[in-house]
């Protein structure tokens, strides 16, 4: 059994659904149950994924949670594009975003 609370990987990732709570409350009120919850509930798979897998016994079930997360962290990577494609967010904000996704992106592949 892997301690998650102990792994860098689950550590940026809730640095990251911080940063994406406070950035998608700026995003209309009509998107509440659209892209601001798809991001948002992605964001949190990503961690969640993680702490699951921890709990496995096995690290064959670990590594498959560890890859359903990375499958998050793309989908997330693909909606914080679309949120500047429809002017949600503006360039520097997804620079940064994209930033702190690939991090979290790299500690699965290597």
């Amino acid at each position: 059994m892997h301690n998650f609370r102990n792994l860098d990987v689950w550590k940026r990732s809730i640095q990251l659904n911080k940063i994406l709570y406070l950035t998608t409350n700026k995003f209309p009120n009509s998107e509440i149950y659209g892209l601001t919850s798809q991001i948002r509930r992605c964001s949190v798979s990503i961690s969640s994924n993680i702490a699951e897998g921890s709990s496995r016994k096995s690290n064959k079930d670990f590594q498959r949670f560890l890859e359903i997360s990375l499958g998050s962290a793309f989908e997330l990577e693909t909606q914080i594009i679309i949120a500047k494609e429809i002017e949600f967010i503006n360039e520097i904000i997804l620079v940064e975003l994209i930033e702190l996704i690939t991090k979290i992106q790299k500690k699965y592949i290597g």
